[in-house]
């Protein structure tokens, strides 16, 4: 047997190969194990290790009836002498899930899987069947956690997807048309999707590997077995998978899985600043190059943020050492803090970079008062001044200022972080403003940065 390789660590192994060729009834075994050296691709290996992990849920829930309106009628029943009808009736469904702790028997999933849920129950690999528990779930990001009580169970091992990158290979494993498991794979198409209002708190791993229906709740996985995401949506306009799929990051469950083990629910945190992306537009109005982090627009009065000095027109760039590449992100960040906890904030004022500390405070869902920061592009609106602010009185329809988004009942805090408190002190700003334009907006009791080219 003759074996040529071009390269020299496969000359070794080669070498090595040839040598295990002499030993008399050896020759099975390596030609056994040289196909698999030489054979690229294949996950078998792998996934006959991590597909235990993976579990279908069978969920029970009740839907309402489909009854005529008259059926609800006491008189129409009685003059018919209709039996009673049920007004809810039992209704099947079915995902996937992870098992990610074996000795207690935590399995994560979706929380649209178990959404309404009045049964759980879990079918391993194996076949094996248990009622499941619903420890807790948090429909914000899609997340559920569930407890059986079994032993011999496979966890798959959590990975790490703040490192992954586009193009990693990728498997998703799941449960799809409640075929059995499934496998498929692909890579990662992209990172850090938002804004497609799937969930409260989004930061989806894009992949084109099928994701299908029953595949919810499963999971996304690195060839080498690692848990990085759990399969949560796809689009699918035909109603068919079209190789655009969404998973929630590992990281991110992980840190709702934490919560709903102490708590049962997640405690959002909060800092109290409202922000919207750092464009290019707005980099060009602010004097700074960075093109990513997320632009303070306002700050709540005694909120965390302020007591740590945090100001309008800041743009914060990263919390505890990890870089924010958006609003969106920012948002993930401290959304996914414990209440309590502390963060390290750093953030750009006047080209200078600054670092804070502060404690994140419970999100209640209240929100107190912002603190102020502080015509030429604005033809066609008129002002008024009232306590010390520029209130925008009146806007003609088609003129440059309607162009650029302004409204009647706009309050104008600032030009480029410039506090402006009279009509003269806005058109000096806007006079003396050279590019981009950033107005420091107050709208509804909302603030944000309007953009002026």
């Amino acid at each position: 047997m003759i074996v040529c390789f071009s390269k020299p660590a496969t000359r070794l192994l080669a070498i090595l190969l040839t040598a295990l060729l002499l030993v008399p009834g050896s020759e099975a075994v390596a030609q056994s194990r040289l196909s698999r050296l030489v054979e690229p691709g294949s996950l078998a290996d792998v996934l006959e290790e991590v597909t235990p992990a993976v579990v279908n849920i069978a969920v029970t829930s009740q839907a309402a009836a489909n009854t005529n309106p008259l059926f609800n009628d006491p008189y129409f029943r009685r003059f018919f002498d209709l039996p009673q009808i049920p007004q809810q009736r039992p209704r099947m469904s079915a995902g996937s899930g992870v098992i990610v702790d074996a000795a207690k028997g935590y399995i994560l999933t979706n929380h649209h899987v178990v959404d309404g849920a009045t049964e759980i129950a879990v079918t391993l690999k194996d076949r094996r069947r248990f009622t499941a528990e619903l420890v807790g779930t948090d429909k914000e990001t899609d997340i559920a956690l569930l407890k059986i009580d079994a032993p011999n169970l496979t966890a798959m091992q959590f990975g790490d997807s703040s490192k992954l990158r586009v193009g990693d290979s990728v498997v998703a494993i799941g449960n799809p048309f409640g075929l059995g498991q499934t496998v498929t794979s692909g890579i990662v198409s992209a990172l850090g999707r938002s804004g497609l209002n799937i969930e409260g708190y989004e930061d989806f791993i894009q992949t084109d590997a099928s994701i299908n229906p029953g595949n919810s709740g499963g999971a996304l996985a690195t060839i080498d077995g690692k848990l990085v995401g759990i399969n949560t949506a796809i689009i699918a306009p035909a109603g068919g998978n079209v190789g655009i799929g969404f998973a929630v990051p590992i990281d991110m469950a992980s840190a709702v899985m934490k919560q709903l083990i102490e708590h049962g629910q997640v405690r959002r945190g909060r800092i109290g600043v409202s922000i919207q992306d750092l464009t290019p537009d707005l980099a060009e109005a602010l004097g700074v190059k960075e093109t990513y982090g997320a632009v303070v627009a306002s700050v709540e009065e005694n909120s965390p943020a302020a007591r740590a000095g945090i100001q309008a027109g800041d743009i914060i760039v990263s919390v505890n050492g990890r870089a924010i590449t958006s609003s969106a992100d920012l948002r993930n960040r401290i959304g996914l803090s414990p209440a309590d906890s502390k963060v390290e904030v750093a953030y750009l004022r006047d080209g200078k970079r600054h670092s804070v500390s502060m404690r994140v405070e419970a999100d209640n869902g209240q929100r107190r008062g912002a603190s102020a920061p502080g015509p030429d592009r604005l033809s066609g609106a008129s002002f008024d001044e009232e306590n010390g602010t520029v209130v925008v009185a009146n806007v003609a329809a088609g003129s440059p200022a309607a162009q650029a988004g302004l409204t009647p009942g706009d309050v104008i805090l600032a030009v480029n972080r410039q506090r402006v408190t009279s009509v003269a002190e806005l058109t000096r700003a806007l006079r003396a403003a050279r590019g981009t334009i950033a107005l420091d907006i107050s709208r509804g009791g909302m603030r944000f940065l309007l953009v002026l080219r």
